[in-house]
């Protein structure tokens, strides 16, 4: 499968000319679609069906500055609009559709992938232990290098003679009051999305099916539109529970089923000999050799349909009862919290205690209190049950040099005083948001060498739209688990839409941690991140054993994200060197 990019500016020096736009490149087999009407001009690359006249009747937007209508279409693309005046550049409300930008000279070079721009590749290295500490969504318009932007997901690059980039809101969304307002508008978008590419493909496409509700209702979806090959990966380790829903599912729909078994050697965390380089770290990386075993049933089909994403926009997490407290509406967070939290047999007392302190210190002050916490010595880990927070210093915290907590500690001081949405709920369903987006961009070297194009329709701006329409609260399901979903598709099996399991791949990474232990230690500690002086590979490999004995569940997620990005920092080494 052919990979997808655009570049502009003084990027723009390979690739295919995008006719009528200028100084635009795009991959040789890059969809596009290109219209133009005097100085005024409009291309749109991706994965998207529009017939010509829909996009001259687009041009009158252009012409005047209208850039957010310019995003409304269904399906997954780049936008570059240019209207004689100003230059127009855009992916998607997700980030899946990345771009990059940074100065060459006084000119802006941008494009879709950062080794378009023309500038060395140099890791940002505190910027990576920041991330490993607290998160990447802190820093939305920061790329993996130095010198290099990332225009974040739910923007777009305007860019005009003799000014600087200025990044323009395109979210869009337009809120409605309750669940039911706005499920039937979400149930329709999100069919549109799977079934006009299913139909458009007029063959068979390829879809994961995992046994989880997002998969499982893409593939229902697919399924009443043209013929589906489903495939799902189990091993000894896997959740019987899941297997069952999905073989369910596959008989339910009619679709063509293929299961794969792994073994030992598809455990997470072997990085196989082989295995791509990855243009950023992903959790996926580790994950690879399991990938290449149930994906091969269906490699080279027009498309594969994931259900990556679903749990964003269909669910919301505990900041819309911190969003509550932000509006004085303290009653009817307590009711919600303790009820929530004895459903779950939590002790309601220390969930609702953190859900206070968010909303009290918000987002700044709670940025503050991080990088305090850093200065004044190795950090503990907070545990994950504590509640929702702006910030939370997980194990990489406890990772982390002297010099390295100064590091991030500075990067947060200069976090908080950024412009992020001050709501809980708004900043943290957009910071998902663009998690999950930059986790299906950087698995796009893995989707290339295993003859696979991924969709994720869950992703498209309509669809995320739609979803982010309805309050956070009423996404958040106190019994009743993604109750947008049940709304929205009624005619979904009800035994399907009342489960409320989720399975893991917890199990496997215990696994995979003591299968490949020593190499593991022996990455972290010649990484660059070691070596730079920023992590402390004894900790790490304390935290590695204990990890790998079963010892620690609650560091594993962190640990993930740090073998990944230390495996991607090796590569990236031996580029520079390479090139040196």
């Amino acid at each position: 499968m052919e990979r997808e990019w655009i570049s502009g500016g003084t990027a723009a020096v390979n690739g295919t000319e995008a006719e009528g736009v200028g100084d635009v490149r795009r991959a040789a087999g890059a969809r596009v679609r290109t219209v133009s009407e005097g100085s005024v001009a409009l291309a749109v690359v991706g994965d998207l069906l529009l017939t010509e006249q829909e996009l001259m009747d687009a041009l009158p937007a252009v012409r005047a500055g209208r850039w957010v209508e310019l995003t409304r279409w269904p399906g997954s693309y780049w936008v570059v609009a240019d209207n004689g005046r100003q230059r127009f550049v855009c992916g998607d409300l997700a980030g899946l559709r990345a771009v990059y930008h940074t100065l060459r000279g006084k000119e802006t070079a941008w494009a879709s992938e950062a080794s378009l721009l023309g500038r060395p590749l140099v890791p940002d290295l505190p910027h990576l232990a920041a991330r490993l500490t607290v998160g990447e969504h802190h820093w939305p318009h920061r790329s993996l290098y130095e010198q290099i932007r990332l225009v974040p997901g739910g923007f777009g690059l305007l860019l005009a003679p003799g000014a600087p980039p200025q990044l323009i809101d395109i979210t869009g969304v337009k809120p409605v009051d309750e669940l039911r307002e706005g499920a039937d508008r979400f149930g329709q978008v999100l069919t549109d999305a799977v079934q006009y590419r299913v139909r458009a493909a007029d063959g068979v496409v390829g879809a994961d099916l995992s046994g989880g509700l997002d998969s499982s209702a893409a593939v229902v979806l697919a399924a009443d539109a043209g013929p589906v090959h489903a495939v799902t990966y189990t091993d000894g380790y896997t959740s019987g529970e899941d297997m069952a829903y999905a073989a369910r599912i596959a008989e339910h729909t009619g679709a063509r089923h293929s299961v794969a078994t792994g073994g030992d050697e598809q455990l997470p965390f072997g990085f196989p000999a082989g295995q791509p380089a990855a243009a950023e770290p992903v959790l996926a990386a580790a994950m690879f050799a399991m990938d290449a075993c149930y994906l091969d049933p269906v490699r080279a089909l027009p498309l594969h349909l994931t259900g990556h994403g679903g749990d964003i926009v269909l669910d919301a997490s505990s900041s819309c009862w911190v969003r509550l407290l932000q509006d004085g509406r303290r009653r009817e967070a307590h009711r919600q919290v303790v009820a929530f939290a004895r459903l779950r047999n939590t002790a309601p007392g220390p969930y609702w205690k953190a859900l206070k302190d968010a909303a009290a210190l918000g987002r700044a002050g709670t940025l503050e209190r991080a990088a305090e916490a850093l200065e004044g010595g190795p950090a503990t880990p907070q545990a994950a049950q504590a509640g929702w927070s702006w910030c939370r210093l997980g194990a990489g915290a406890s990772w982390l040099t002297g010099y390295g907590r100064h590091q991030v500690a500075a990067l947060l001081r200069q976090a908080a005083r950024d412009q992020q949405p001050s709501s809980a709920d708004e900043f943290d369903q957009w910071a998902a948001l663009r998690s999950v987006g930059a986790c299906a961009r950087g698995w796009i070297p893995y989707g290339h060498a295993l003859g696979i194009r991924p969709v994720y329709p869950y992703l498209d701006n309509q669809v995320v739209r739609a979803a982010f329409a309805v309050p956070a609260l009423a996404r958040r399901g106190l019994v009743a688990y993604k109750p947008l979903l049940r709304e929205s598709l009624p005619h979904l099996p009800d035994w399907l839409t009342s489960r409320r399991s989720k399975g893991s791949f917890t199990a496997q990474r215990i696994a995979g941690l003591a299968r490949h232990q020593g190499r593991l230690d022996q990455m972290v500690a010649s990484s660059p991140l070691a070596e730079g002086g920023l992590v402390d590979p004894g900790a790490v490999r304390s935290a590695l054993a204990q990890a790998a004995r079963g010892q620690s569940v609650t560091v594993i997620a962190d640990l993930h994200q740090l073998i990944v990005t230390c495996w991607w920092l090796t590569g990236q080494a031996s580029e520079l060197e390479a090139a040196c």
